[in-house]
């Protein structure tokens, strides 16, 4: 299968867009779950502190029960209903019981995550690393979207993946380990900087804690090199965001916007295409 996939690369690229398909369709139900399995934990939490009694039944809900539903009607979906983006089409972007219409976040997400799967196969070939950075491919997404819509960045995603990544690099599969590990310091350290100078001179936070463990977890795959880049390009991203949500009207100087989308968009383009960016502004090493 190994010199097949040499061989073949365009097969290895297509098999990688037919899986980020699938994984989208799982991402879409993690982004819906898991802030709601974190509320029910909150919740569990408040009430051993403030020593209140828990509920007598509480149905099981997680990433596995109950089955995947209509959120308008809890119509358990059939199988047929959840093939990724063919559902949507032979259904016709309506709930097949009560013709209700199904979010275009669901099909784009699968789309996006198969694209997404498609380049980076292209862009490493078949190996580890391309193995290893559709992992962190799929859990970038999920954090984009759970941030986008939740405000959350969950430490069950961005923690593991960040042990992940200063694991890998133990055998420089990215970079090497010492500048993964300071990678993963200096990008904590950098935004929390950012974060208090920002509050010692407005009285207000800027950002959650979440963003400065993001932007650890993407230096942790690649190490301090990819920092300037996922800062300079998330900051530009923000701010052309958020000037066309004031031009449009749909936010004010004082609305909240995630920024983790922009943290996670601007680390993955750093990851792939960072030492070619860097080379074409700055072609002269030191």
């Amino acid at each position: 299968m190994i010199d097949f996939f040499n061989f073949h690369p365009d097969a290895f690229i297509a098999c990688a867009l037919l899986l980020g398909l699938l994984a989208g369709s799982f991402i879409n139900v993690l982004a819906w779950r898991l802030p709601k399995m974190l509320e029910q934990d909150w919740q569990s939490q408040a009430r051993e502190l403030l020593d209140l009694p828990e509920p007598a039944k509480r149905p099981v809900y997680n990433l596995r029960h109950p089955r995947s539903q209509c959120p308008a009607c809890t119509h358990p979906l059939r199988l047929r209903d959840n093939i990724p983006v063919l559902s949507y089409l032979f259904l016709r972007g309506k709930c097949a019981h009560c013709q209700t219409a199904i979010s275009l976040r669901y099909p784009f997400t699968e789309l996006a995550c198969a694209v997404l799967s498609a380049v980076v196969a292209w862009h490493f070939g078949f190996g580890a690393q391309a193995g290893w950075m559709l992992l962190l491919t799929w859990g970038l997404l999920a954090i984009c979207l759970i941030d986008a819509k939740h405000q959350i960045v969950p430490d069950m995603l961005v923690f593991p993946l960040l042990w992940l990544g200063l694991l890998l690099n133990s055998f420089d599969l990215f970079t090497s380990l010492p500048q993964a590990v300071w990678g993963a310091a200096l990008g904590y350290a950098s935004l929390w900087s950012v974060f208090w100078l920002f509050k010692l001179i407005t009285g207000k936070e800027g950002m959650g804690y979440g963003d400065f463990k993001l932007l650890a977890m993407l230096g942790a795959w690649g190490g301090v090199a990819v920092l300037p880049l996922t800062i300079l390009f998330s900051s530009l991203l923000g701010a052309l965001v958020g000037l066309g949500l004031l031009a449009l009207r749909r936010a004010k100087t004082s609305t909240a916007i995630p920024f983790a989308p922009y943290l996670a968009i601007a680390g993955w383009i750093a990851l792939l295409w960072g030492g070619q960016i860097t080379g074409f502004y700055w072609p002269i090493s030191v």
